[in-house]
């Protein structure tokens, strides 16, 4: 799979997934993150996309999540992009900003919902002070708050790149930032920002353009879309198609199509491959290169998807946590022969059985 100047070994890639894992909630990577990562590129994924890293310190999910909005996380991400690479997978970085979902207790905590501030919370950001069920009322950005985080997503993409990132991933999905921004439910704006597509749509093409400044021509930039919101008058797979169609204009190279994620209560029909209709549709009408993602944990059932023009690129999380060699196993049960397998293992090759 090549896009821009970047050629990837295989089209399994690994999917960005939090780990709440920054125990000094500095943002810096820690030991847990190389080995995590830098099990799948052993494992033979093609390319290993780390987890939404926040841009401003206010961005984050969790005060345990990790951050580029300085140099002492960028240079820390150094040893873990240097080992992907010596395992012959490329190395990614999900950028993201959490808005009104930041400021939260990491998932298998006790408490839940947001971190008070004197306990090392702090104030949310959306684009209307419309508050997540559950969660504090966030602040509503204004213009220079909005300048400020396009701001903040060109110098973290920046810093990817002296990092050795190999391709940045905007997050634009899961009731995040700019997902917030896009859908009619949470962003109440009457201003440029808000209000038609084009101006719900205007923060993300911004950050766009603004990324494809900072890294250059040849650096690959994919943006994650939720598909849909599920619900009536919300976020929708036709306005997903549009903004991918302008989002490639501004210079995004892949659509990386998830859904949901803005709404607590959406009924959301889960089952194998159930997003995988939403990024065929964006692929054949906006006529951009596409990623799957959700439930895909078959070798057979990848192959499905990107022999047969469904998607370009088939993105796993679960299965990639279950065994970080499904790229090798998948390899062996579709009976191809693969050279990207650690020579340490010589002994143990993974095989059809």
């Amino acid at each position: 799979m090549t896009l821009r100047s970047l050629t990837v070994r295989n089209r399994l890639w690994v999917s960005p997934m939090c780990q709440y894992s920054v125990e000094r909630r500095d943002g810096v990577p820690t030991p847990w993150h190389l080995v995590h990562l830098g099990s799948f590129a052993r494992g033979g994924a093609g390319a290993v996309i780390a987890e939404a890293t926040a841009v401003l310190p206010e961005g984050r999910i969790s005060p345990q999540d990790l951050g580029l909005w300085n140099d002492e996380q960028a240079d820390a991400f150094r040893p873990i992009i240097e080992f992907i690479h010596s395992q012959g997978a490329a190395a990614g970085v999900q950028l993201a900003h959490a808005g009104r979902k930041g400021s939260t207790f990491r998932t298998w905590s006790p408490d839940q919902g947001s971190v008070p501030v004197d306990a090392g919370g702090w104030e949310t950001v959306a684009p209307s002070a419309v508050a997540f069920p559950g969660y504090a009322t966030p602040q509503a950005l204004d213009d220079a708050g909005i300048a400020g985080v396009i701001r903040a997503f060109a110098d973290a993409a920046r810093r990817a790149v002296t990092a050795g990132f190999d391709l940045v991933e905007v997050h634009a999905a899961h009731g995040y930032l700019l997902h917030q921004f896009l859908s009619p439910l949470s962003n109440h704006r009457e201003d440029a920002y808000g209000g038609s597509l084009e101006n719900r749509a205007r923060l993300l093409l911004e950050v766009i353009s603004a990324i494809r400044d900072a890294v250059g021509p040849g650096l690959p930039v994919l943006v994650r879309f939720s598909a849909t919101d599920w619900v009536p008058d919300g976020w929708t797979i036709d306005e997903t198609v549009q903004v991918s169609r302008w989002a490639a204009d501004r210079g995004a190279d892949l659509v990386d199509v998830s859904s949901g994620g803005n709404v607590a209560s959406a009924p959301i029909p889960v089952g194998p491959g159930y997003q995988v209709p939403f990024a065929t549709q964006v692929r054949e009408q906006a006529g951009v290169p596409t990623a799957a993602v959700g439930m895909i944990s078959d070798p057979f059932q990848a192959e499905q998807i990107v022999a047969t023009g469904l998607a370009d690129v088939v993105l796993a999380g679960r299965a990639f946590l279950r065994d970080p060699n499904f790229p090798l196993r998948a390899a062996a049960a579709l009976g191809l022969d693969a050279d990207f397998g650690p020579q340490q293992y010589h002994r143990a090759p993974i095989t059809a059985r």
